[in-house]
């Protein structure tokens, strides 16, 4: 890592977060069950504390294939609604095929990119986000636009990963990958999927922006890497082709690739679970704040 990333709050090119719009959301599609399989309890979570009622308007921020949408949507029909917004096309089309299989009318999608999102029936009641906030290049600007989407006293409900060190899943994954390959040490509150595991951070972020009031819990749980029952040959094959041990590895020649596979497979192994699949620990932070 040189100085320049970290002096500018950016995370080094090793660890720079992927490019939503594009390669990440047809990632993200390609094996969208088993990323929703592996974050679902969190997300589920997430929903029970917001606890959405009949007629409340609802903004599903980075709602990805729209499983999270179709849910708030059952939870506040039949007189209210919820909009998806998603950066990437290709959720936001997948998502939209899921919601008329379902038949749901109280749902629409839009392909935009949260922190300048114009909305044309905004006021909403309410925010929603399982995973979708930690990506800004301006949080801060973000969260003063988002404010403006919503009535006075609305609420927001944000899933974020707590601390690495705190996630056993990305932590042995990352173990692994820097056995074989020097990796740069990541940057403090830099965009990607660790920018909020500081809470006094997104507290001073979401003060900045006009909210109030920021109530947390904790989710402490396992979680299935590579989906539900999934073996630790196809949790190896998810992370290759979907997370970052991919990014960081496919091109560093076959012989890392096979080392490194290798490695992985047996640390999932200690992890698996007949009928469950490799299910290791994750730490989320489950954020409520007022506008």
């Amino acid at each position: 890592m040189n100085d320049d990333s970290a002096s500018r709050g950016r995370q080094p090119e090793e660890l720079k977060p992927e490019d939503w719009a594009g390669d990440m959301g047809l990632k993200w599609l390609a094996s969208l069950s088993l990323f929703e399989e592996m974050i679902a309890p969190i997300g589920d979570a997430l929903l029970r504390r917001a606890d959405y009622q009949d007629g409340e308007t609802v903004i599903d921020l980075g709602c990805g294939g729209g499983a999270t949408t179709l849910a708030i949507a059952r939870k506040v029909a039949p007189g209210g609604r919820v909009m998806g917004v998603d950066i990437s096309p290709d959720l936001v089309a997948a998502a939209r095929e899921r919601a008329a299989k379902s038949g749901a009318t109280n749902i629409a999608f839009t392909c935009a990119d949260a922190s300048t999102v114009t909305l044309d029936d905004a006021p909403y009641d309410r925010l929603f986000s399982r995973f979708g906030s930690m990506f800004f290049d301006d949080p801060s600007s973000a969260f003063a636009h988002l404010h403006g989407l919503l009535r006075r006293g609305g609420r927001i409900d944000l899933a974020v990963w707590g601390p690495p060190r705190d996630n056993q899943w990305i932590m042995e994954m990352m173990s692994v990958v820097r056995n074989h390959i020097e990796v740069p040490p990541a940057v403090p509150r830099a965009p990607g999927p660790f920018a909020f595991e500081d809470l006094d951070y997104l507290g001073e972020i979401l003060d900045g922006s006009g909210f109030s009031a920021m109530d947390v819990v904790a989710y402490d749980g396992l979680q299935p890497v590579g989906g539900r029952r999934a073996t630790p040959e196809q949790a190896v094959a998810f992370a290759f082709a979907s997370m970052a041990v991919g990014r960081l590895l496919n091109d560093k020649g076959e012989a890392i690739k096979q080392a490194a596979s290798s490695e992985l497979k047996a640390v999932f192994a200690r992890h698996y679970r007949e009928g469950e699949g490799v299910m290791m620990q994750g730490k989320a932070w489950l954020v409520s704040t007022v506008a």
